[in-house]
């Protein structure tokens, strides 16, 4: 009987670790909890390293932004990749000082597939639907990428685009051929602005590295566009500034050529 009631107290504390946490400033949570949104007309979600340096480098290095918010997913891949307990996160919200209608999030954490629903819809669950419009970055390795043509090393990295159809404007790059998909956060995010009839686009970046670099982080620039008046993006950051969110993976990485 005992043995019982220690699998369940188990079973229990299993599915509350795997329970998405967002953790908000004391402003919005207040606003929140009086049941009201946070008016969002642009939603930029940065997933993975190299996502997230080119926005740290080409957006969020000005001054006029601040983290209001961040998600805690706490599961055993990200807890043995980073020996952190399930109190820290790198999924961070970043909203803009002078337009709080704008909101970016950067996630460079592992999020598991049965977190993924639950993740989208809680985020989406605080921000007001009515003329938002959602933009995802993120990156895979080329060799997910499936063409009948023969794909040259020096073809990488590139982008592809996936939208929603409510999204009206043009991608800045050619949509992801068939039968080539997309998988994890940006395929949840996608899926639900198609099902809730949001404006939303994916820009897949498929490189050949294992981890962030300048190259691969820079191949985002023309997104930069796309991105609303309001952002005031630096378009040529210095050497200096890429190499400072490129640094961290490089000297962890255990990969010798």
């Amino acid at each position: 009987m005992w043995q019982e009631v220690e699998q369940l107290k188990g079973a229990e504390y299993f599915r509350k670790a795997l329970t998405v946490h967002l953790h908000w400033s004391p402003e919005i949570t207040e606003m929140l909890r009086a049941g009201n949104k946070l008016q969002c007309s642009r939603f930029i979600l940065a997933v993975g390293h190299n996502a997230a340096s080119f926005l740290s480098a080409y957006v969020l290095a000005s001054a006029n932004w601040d983290a209001v918010g961040r998600a805690v997913a706490w599961n055993e891949r990200s807890r043995s990749a980073t020996g952190q307990s399930g109190e820290e996160s790198a999924c961070v919200f970043y909203r803009h000082k002078d337009d709080l209608s704008v909101l970016i999030c950067h996630v460079t954490c592992y999020i598991a597939e049965d977190q993924l629903f639950q993740w989208t819809e809680k985020v989406f669950d605080c921000l007001q639907s009515r003329e938002l419009t959602a933009t995802v970055l993120s990156d895979r390795s080329v060799a997910d990428y499936k063409t009948a043509e023969y794909l040259s090393s020096s073809s990488a990295p590139f982008l592809r685009s996936l939208h929603s159809s409510a999204f009206s404007d043009q991608p800045v790059c050619q949509s992801l051929e068939q039968p080539n998909i997309i998988t994890g956060l940006p395929a949840a995010v996608l899926n639900h602005c198609q099902v809730n009839r949001i404006a939303a686009v994916v820009y897949h970046c498929y490189n050949d590295v294992s981890g962030p670099d300048s190259v691969t982080v820079e191949t985002y620039r023309p997104v930069l566009s796309t991105l609303g008046r309001s952002i005031q993006a630096d378009c040529s950051p210095s050497a200096d500034v890429l190499r400072r969110f490129v640094r961290s993976s490089e000297i962890q990485s255990n990969l010798y050529i």
